[in-house]
């Protein structure tokens, strides 16, 4: 039985598991491919771990893969996997634990890092230059959350120690669960009108795709930052070029893209205005233990007729 794991850009995850447990071979693929390659990839597979959402599994793909039977994804939600044509198939789905941590924690170091210009000031120091920017403090500002969630309530926390006003907006929240997630409840303009720095922890769904469009960054004041760490998808990314290249919004913090790898040449590699990481979320030593052990425990217990941690 062959097990592909796909996507494992840092050829980590036979290093976080124990894989020789399970009776089956498996093979790794460092590089990420297209959907051509991707089928070539997992012919013959009957087992496919894919890395969170770097790898589409839509219902085409699945058509071209008559020999698999079982998917694991890391994390328990991938908005990438066509569950509805895994389940006319017949194909599980399993997931794994995810940390709850990790995404949170890099929310504020790219916050600190944008705001105190950490990346210009390190690559001048390097350059042989000595203190060319003026950074911006945090006690005193603003911070609007759009979304308190499991992450938004985390960054929240933080936010008190750093004594800044707390303020957050979603679709759904009230002003008691906001009150328990460490903000005070605004209006949705209002959250754009009065953030100094605005983070983003939405879920991606059809009603929050472009949430933030080009209307709701013109309400941005033009001393205001922009931290995304959720998804791509929440932002009119057009709209932010737009907003980054005129100078109507200070600068942004970036950890996700409509394309992930992001393409070479892409504006957002080197814009002097933002902040990039390459999705560096939940790319932790302790989430990636956590990722690749579940998904040895998904398998065999698979393979032993009592799936666990089903999606479908």
């Amino acid at each position: 039985m062959l097990c592909v794991i796909l996507d494992d850009y840092q050829g980590v995850a036979a290093s976080y598991a124990d894989w020789s447990t399970l009776p089956v071979t498996v093979q790794v693929v460092r590089e990420h491919l297209d959907p051509d390659a991707t089928a070539a990839a997992l012919a013959g597979a009957e087992v496919v771990v894919l890395m969170r959402e770097r790898t589409p599994l839509g219902r085409d793909l699945l058509d071209r893969l008559p020999d698999l039977r079982l998917v694991v994804t890391t994390g328990m939600r991938n908005a990438s996997i066509d569950l509805d044509a895994c389940r006319e198939r017949g194909i599980p789905v399993c997931g794994t634990a995810s940390s709850k941590t990790s995404t949170a924690e890099l929310t504020w170091a790219l916050l600190l890092g944008l705001l105190r210009q950490v990346g210009p000031e390190s690559r001048s120091l390097a350059a042989g230059g000595w203190q060319t920017t003026v950074g911006a403090d945090l006690a005193g500002r603003t911070l609007g959350l759009l979304g308190l969630g499991a992450i938004g309530s985390r960054v929240a926390r933080v936010a008190t120690a750093f004594e800044m006003d707390v303020v957050a907006w979603s679709p759904h929240l009230t002003g008691e669960r906001a009150t328990a997630g460490g903000a005070r409840l605004v209006g949705r303009d209002e959250l754009f009108a009065t953030a100094d720095v605005l983070s983003i922890h939405l879920v991606l769904a059809g009603a929050t795709r472009g949430i933030v469009g080009a209307r709701e960054l013109g309400l941005l004041r033009a001393s205001a930052y922009l931290v995304n760490t959720s998804r791509a998808g929440l932002v009119d990314t057009a709209a932010l070029r737009r907003a980054l290249d005129a100078g109507t919004l200070a600068g942004a913090a970036l950890d996700v893209y409509d394309v992930e790898p992001l393409p070479a040449g892409d504006p957002f590699r080197d814009h002097p205005r933002v902040l990039a990481t390459p999705h560096l979320g939940y790319v932790t030593q302790d989430n990636y233990r956590r990722f690749f052990t579940q998904a040895v425990e998904d398998v065999a217990a698979w393979l032993g007729g009592e799936p666990v941690r089903l999606l479908t």
